[in-house]
């Protein structure tokens, strides 16, 4: 069965992107508006039990989004391309290299969550895994990692969005898949070029952290910070973010 997916652009510049675990293809904010149409071809994936692929069921772990990726890659006929990974995206696109580093140019971790198990204290590990079923927890999710700083009404939208468009179990699933999975030593000395972006307000995903974990395991890695922003670059400075990913593919 085709896979469905979003689409922007018909140039040479191949990406597949991958959004975190609140999102979909759909919410990138105005960034969907701001990329290159010719010099570029981005194609979104929503993941199983999100978005446009809501109702299909799955296993809900990031071996079967890569698995996914790589199906869709052929069926658009590409035998390579970029990934550009969002949060828990960026983990995925990382499974997606250790299962085909042959086909893999290049790759973009936007505030990306680290191939080492995601280490979580008491508190935080209470805070997510009860986010499935509770608005309020992915509220004090989205406030954390955007620096305690964005407006209430874009926490609200931010909420009843991944409500909406996301199951409750697909959530959960991906959270237990993401958070324990440990892909560093399969990823360690990689050398495909790798372009991490941060934002500068978040709590979560900071520089320092970028350092010791994405820039020890590749080589080739540049960990630019992202003023203005915290762990939402498409919605809080989305011009911004969009030269810095375009000028990386671009080289």
């Amino acid at each position: 069965m085709a896979i469905a997916h979003r689409r922007i652009g018909t140039g040479p510049v191949r990406v597949i992107v991958l959004h975190d675990w609140f999102g979909t293809s759909a919410n990138w904010g105005s960034v969907l508006d701001h990329l290159d149409p010719e010099g570029f071809s981005y194609v979104f994936l929503d993941y199983r039990g999100y978005g446009d692929r809501r109702d299909v069921p799955g296993r809900h772990t990031l071996a079967e989004i890569a698995d996914d990726v790589l199906e869709l890659a052929d069926q658009l006929g590409w035998d390579t391309f970029s990934l550009l990974g969002h949060s828990m995206g960026g983990k995925a696109v990382q499974q997606v290299l250790v299962r085909a580093p042959e086909r893999v140019e290049k790759l973009i971790g936007l505030a990306p969550v680290p191939a080492a198990p995601y280490a979580m204290d008491d508190a935080t590990h209470a805070l997510f895994h009860g986010a499935a079923t509770d608005p309020d927890k992915r509220r004090a999710i989205l406030d954390l990692v955007t620096g305690n700083r964005v407006s209430r009404h874009w926490l609200d939208g931010m909420v009843a969005h991944s409500l909406a468009v996301s199951r409750p179990e697909a959530f959960a699933g991906y959270l237990a898949s993401w958070q324990p999975l440990d892909l560093s030593a399969a990823v360690k000395g990689n050398t495909v070029p790798v372009l991490v972006l941060v934002g500068e307000y978040d709590l979560a995903i900071t520089a320092d952290v970028m350092r010791d974990t994405w820039q020890a395991s590749y080589p080739d890695c540049r960990i630019v910070t992202v003023p203005g922003s915290g762990h939402y670059p498409p919605h809080e400075t989305p011009v911004a973010f969009v030269t810095e990913v375009e000028a990386f593919l671009r080289i």
